[in-house]
């Protein structure tokens, strides 16, 4: 007899199988348990984050309400890898205001709202140095994005950067030295998709 252990599968995630966790990112669920609350029973997916070295029990019943997801189909990481190409949107808003919406896309957990991020804060050589917040910002998000396309085209992450910086080389961002200013001076300032929300 094999010892072989079967994966459980449970509202179509498998145990073994990498998901991604919006706030976290690319994670494993190593295993689905049963715990007993308050004398009820309740199911949990248990997924590792071998990088963070954390691991998340999410209720089973809660995991598309918390966004628990499966890794982006090779469709996805195309477009994702497409958005980096594309010229930077940046709002004539106060930073503040725009580091909680790069905040709020980069823990969407939705690959094509992280590479947006990627692509509004690359900064190439010829470009103005960045703030120490907009480098974070800017690392999270292509933290993200590398490990989900490594997963995903079962590359290493070194590849997958490499990959995420190819594209960025062929954005129009890449200004030489005397047109950096010019690139700056392309800020947009529609604030048309911004929707407020009704508090």
């Amino acid at each position: 007899m094999s010892m072989v252990k079967k994966a459980v599968v449970r509202l179509g995630f498998k145990t073994g199988e990498f998901v991604v966790y919006p706030s976290h990112g690319v994670g494993q669920i190593t295993a689905i348990e049963e715990q007993e609350v308050a004398g009820f029973k309740l199911e949990l997916f248990v997924v590792s984050f071998a990088k963070d070295k954390m691991t998340l029990r999410v209720p089973t019943a809660k995991a598309a309400s918390v966004g628990l997801r499966k890794l982006a189909d090779a469709e996805s990481v195309t477009k994702a890898l497409t958005t980096l190409t594309g010229r930077a949107r940046i709002k004539r808003t106060m930073w503040s205001r725009r580091a909680q919406e790069y905040e709020a896309k980069i823990n969407s957990g939705d690959l094509v709202a992280i590479a947006e991020v990627v692509r509004d804060l690359y900064r190439s050589e010829a470009q103005p140095e960045q703030s120490y917040s907009e480098r974070q910002l800017y690392e999270a998000a292509v933290d993200r994005m590398t490990r989900e396309i490594a997963v995903v085209d079962d590359v290493t992450e070194t590849e997958a950067l490499k990959k995420i910086e190819a594209q960025l080389a062929k954005s129009p961002r890449r200004a030489a030295k005397g047109e950096a200013a010019e690139a700056e001076a392309e800020i947009e300032g529609d604030n048309d998709d911004i929707q407020e929300e009704a508090a």
